[in-house]
């Protein structure tokens, strides 16, 4: 999975009707009203993308603000920029605006549909607690300012804390279990930030500041677990969007007019034919035996994030020995453990790209270790899955070349105001198709001595990218039960139980998000054989890729025009 991205409800902290840099005339102006507009009402998001200033506000030291009238004044600043788009003529438009129109529309219908009719604030108590995660985690790690500062901006975001869970509870009506299960689990993730990875590392001359704002946050976000374990889990709900509000969740998500039904019934073919293939690759043994001892080749517990780190290195060096593109200039990605209120969703591992504003500051390949106090059995399962091969996989996708090069490309876009709009509201089938096309095309460029295998274990991860999409179309949609998921996913696409089990609950978190891998794919395959087709004998991979991923993260479709 990618980077953690902009959270579809916010609310409004601060005027919105201009942003505080230079005015641009005409279109970019609007893009950049968009931007930064929907940056100033999530100071959180504002943050993570190195946005500080709106308007003479500071937004590094305050949260999102989920009152009736922030998320009213939301409302209001996104319908204020529907009617902007609304009267601009697309005929005076290049293709370059036009596809950042696109994204913006894109966008809006998603945050409408949000507002109107999903309304997360009101059911899902992870909003939340995800959001002070992020909130207190982020300018803990990227060095946007000396200590000092960063600790003052989380001392008085820890302030407002408080303020924020009476919010939720004054917002939550109902919740699926699993919603509200994770969130106690993600919510005493945040309690140890709080109260031992921040106090630990606070400076002396703010120790005591800290301590005190640090308790009076602790004390209500274990009231909320309260809360949550007792008020709120009387008052349960389905996780199930239903077909039609996920058919338009699903447009604006994925950027397409392809509808479920037909993605799902490309995915359940392709699921087949992927199994033909392995079968064929694995005899004279079954594709099963050929796995397992695949999957006995895995790092222990205490070296996984090591193995991981090594696995970075092997495949930098591939890249760069092949030329399949240039690689970034600056030395600024981290390998670290997932942060712990991350980990209800990011069960393995995950990417966070350096800000787009402040691209020099660090890009973090996440790694989650495994719990010291699971059973060796699941410990086992998460090796076996993630063996010496798997391992490899994940790396290629998250960091080398996948999302790290994505989003170091990404933040080089010129200019500002599109670089922007292209990186905060990227479309989502571009950037993890993106990472799943560079594990086929790392394979089919001879990765680890063309290893049979790394080709068995990147066609099982095609099998786990179909199966995403079958699940998530028939859970949310067509009344697939918990169990016929699980034997899908195991069953027919190889997968260890815990990771099964994992990626069952990720979907019961989210919708809409699993089905983006194999859009994406598909697309980054289209848009690779139109333009060889059009090259001819002058295509090159090196130069295919420069160019795709100079555009930024655009819908697929759109991509596909621009490089004709």
């Amino acid at each position: 999975m990618s980077r953690f991205g902009l959270v579809c409800v916010l609310a409004a902290t601060v005027s919105c009707n201009r942003s505080s840099p230079p005015p641009a005339p005409g279109f970019e102006q609007l893009t950049d009203d968009f931007t930064f507009g929907t940056l100033a009402i999530s100071p959180v998001t504002a943050t993570q993308t190195g946005y500080h200033e709106h308007d003479g506000a500071q937004l590094d030291e305050t949260l999102d603000d989920y009152s009736a009238a922030g998320i009213d004044a939301q409302r209001r600043f996104y319908e204020s920029i529907q009617k902007r788009l609304g009267q601009i003529n697309p005929d005076s438009l290049d293709n370059e605006q036009k596809t950042d129109v696109q994204i913006m529309n894109y966008n809006l219908g998603l945050a409408m549909l949000e507002f109107d009719t999903i309304q997360s604030y009101k059911h899902n108590p992870t909003v939340y607690v995800e959001l002070i995660g992020n909130a207190l985690y982020t300018p803990f790690v990227l060095e946007y300012a000396p200590l000092e500062r960063r600790f003052q901006h989380i001392t008085l975001r820890l302030e407002k804390v408080p303020t924020l869970i009476a919010q939720a509870e004054a917002n939550l009506l109902d919740a699926p279990e699993v919603w509200n299960r994770v969130a106690r689990e993600e919510n005493n993730g945040n309690i140890d930030l709080i109260d031992k990875t921040l106090r630990q590392a606070a400076p002396d001359s703010q120790k005591e500041v800290y301590g005190s704002a640090a308790d009076k946050a602790i004390a209500a976000l274990k009231d909320f677990n309260g809360y949550l374990e007792g008020t709120l889990s009387s008052r349960t709900s389905d996780w199930r969007l239903g077909r039609d509000r996920y058919a338009l969740k699903f447009r604006y998500a994925l950027g397409t007019d392809k509808t479920p039904e037909q993605l799902l019934a490309e995915a359940e073919a392709d699921l087949q034919t992927t199994r033909a293939e392995m079968a064929r690759l694995a005899a004279p043994k079954t594709v099963k035996q050929a796995l397992d001892e695949i999957a006995s080749h895995h790092a222990t517990p205490d070296t996984y994030v090591a193995a991981a780190k090594k696995e970075l290195e092997q495949a930098t060096a591939f890249v760069r020995a092949k030329a399949l593109l240039t690689l970034p200039g600056r030395s600024n990605l981290q390998v670290i453990d997932t942060p712990e209120f991350m980990r209800g969703v990011y069960g393995v591992g995950g990417f966070n790209a350096a800000p787009a504003l402040q691209p020099e500051l660090g890009a973090f390949y996440w790694i989650t270790p495994i719990p010291k106090t699971w059973p060796r059995d699941r410990v086992e399962s998460k090796l076996r899955e993630y063996n010496n091969y798997g391992l490899s996989e994940l790396t290629i996708h998250e960091a080398m070349p996948g999302h790290y090069v994505q989003f170091e490309y990404a933040n080089a876009v010129q200019p500002r105001s599109r670089r922007l709009i292209r990186n905060v509201f990227g479309n989502t089938p571009y950037i993890e198709g993106w990472g799943v096309y560079a594990q086929q095309m790392m394979s089919e460029e001879g990765y680890l001595d063309r290893s049979g295998g790394l080709q068995l274990t990147m066609l099982k991860q095609m099998l786990r990218v179909l199966a995403n999409t079958i699940i998530d179309v028939r859970l949310q949609t067509m009344g697939m039960s918990d169990q016929q998921a699980l034997d899908l996913m195991i069953n027919d696409a190889y997968q260890e139980t815990e990771e099964a089990a994992a990626k069952l609950q990720r979907a019961q978190l989210s919708s809409c998000q699993l089905p983006t891998y194999f859009a994406g794919v598909k697309g980054w395959l289209q848009t690779r054989g139109h333009y060889r087709q059009a090259k001819g004998s002058a295509f090159s991979l090196h130069d295919f890729h420069e160019r795709a991923l100079k555009e930024g993260s655009v819908p697929m479709r759109e991509l596909d025009k621009l490089l004709q």
